[in-house]
């Protein structure tokens, strides 16, 4: 069995969809935003249930479509642990798997390109992300990249794999689609045959250019694609009320203050996700529903300015929330607008890591590991 391969012309970006025959479970590999589209045409044409968008490094030549399809598809979010992208739900780290249906993905540090670069292996698949390209490997000269590190990622954890495995790279500039390991170690013009010294002295002297997309890329992939300015990654603290201009809110909040908010009645908490999302995936005790999409490709729901407004007729704040923060920010957009004071909860929330977390049961969700439950 192959994985689907995708293919982003304008980055020379690979994406790959794995899936479980029988259960139709899916997860993909790398996805690109300006291809979310064809991806979920993709998932749709083969009948696929997407249940993780999976990262092998936070790149810095296109931005990842990863929080949206979190929001789109219902998927979680993984991501390797030493990249911080701390959007993303489950942060991997070497030897962690993720199962999918009756597939399982087993992580591989493979760090060099960047700091936190992972490899993921299934079955006879290894999906090398930019540690190892074909006849080639990715630079190390940004992102806490090192020569020394890629090296031994090369030689002594993917040239460990048997020599039949497929090799599915996140990128290539060639035209060429897979190769293999016995095939790279042998013949792979940067590492086949050097020594460490070697390796390092070449990959110094390569000078390449900046790429055109990395100080807009890397911010945006530290939070899974949803946010395309440097400030997103710092910690999540509220901003000063900008007032009720087209295309501004409030502030970020951390899931902390939107909590202490509540507690203190200061504020009320708006779950945007739809109705078909709270009843299968489970209640936010003391939220309320104002669905601002109720199925994909909807502008908004219009019952969604009447309930705001309704919420806030007692003069509390807003504080939004939605799986992942795609939505809550739209949602706190135009709570604005009407001019109500609307913030968006940073990051999302995910279910109850204890699963507790049943369909349609109240009270059994908590938003990041914050009591968001009844006694």
């Amino acid at each position: 069995m192959k994985p689907i391969q995708l293919f982003d012309p304008a980055s020379s970006t690979y994406t790959y969809v794995l899936f479980d025959q029988t259960t139709r479970d899916a997860l993909i590999i790398d996805p690109v935003d300006e291809q979310i589209e064809r991806d979920l045409a993709t998932l749709r044409e083969y009948g696929l249930k997407l249940v993780w968008t999976v990262e092998t490094h936070a790149h810095a030549d296109h931005i990842t479509s990863a929080g949206q399809l979190a929001e789109l598809a219902g998927a979680k979010t993984a991501a390797p642990a030493g990249c911080a992208i701390g959007t993303a739900a489950v942060q991997l780290n070497h030897g962690d798997t993720l199962s999918f249906g009756g597939e399982t993905l087993r992580a591989l540090a493979t760090p060099g390109h960047t700091a936190g670069s992972m490899s993921y292996v299934w079955r006879e698949h290894v999906f090398t992300g930019d540690a190892l390209l074909i006849n080639g490997c990715g630079r190390t000269d940004f992102q806490s990249g090192s020569a020394h590190a890629l090296y031994h990622s090369l030689t002594q954890v993917l040239f460990a794999l048997p020599d039949d495995t497929t090799v599915w790279p996140a990128h290539d500039y060639k035209g060429c689609t897979h190769s293999t390991i016995g095939h790279e170690k042998a013949h792979n013009a940067r590492v086949a045959g050097k020594s460490e010294a070697e390796f390092v002295a070449l990959m110094e002297s390569l000078n390449l250019p900046k790429p055109k997309r990395i100080d807009e890329a890397v911010p945006a992939n530290l939070t899974s694609g949803l946010r395309h300015d440097a400030d997103a990654v710092l910690e999540a603290v509220p901003r000063p009320p900008q007032g009720a201009q087209q295309g501004t809110y409030a502030g970020d909040v951390s899931p902390e203050l939107a909590w202490q908010w509540v507690q203190a009645g200061e504020a009320v908490l708006v779950d945007v996700r739809t109705d078909a999302e709270r009843e299968w995936v489970g209640f936010v005790p003391g939220a309320v529903p104002a669905a601002w999409k109720q199925w994909p490709g909807m502008a908004r729901n219009p019952q969604f300015e009447a309930a705001v407004q309704a919420a806030a007729a007692g003069g509390q704040k807003l504080v939004m929330l939605c799986r992942s923060g795609v939505r809550s920010i739209a949602a706190a957009q135009r709570a604005t607008e009407l001019g109500l004071e609307a913030y968006n909860i940073l990051e999302g929330f995910e279910g109850d890591p204890d699963g507790q977390a049943q369909r349609g049961h109240k009270g059994g969700w908590r938003l990041r590991g914050l009591p968001w439950r009844q006694n």
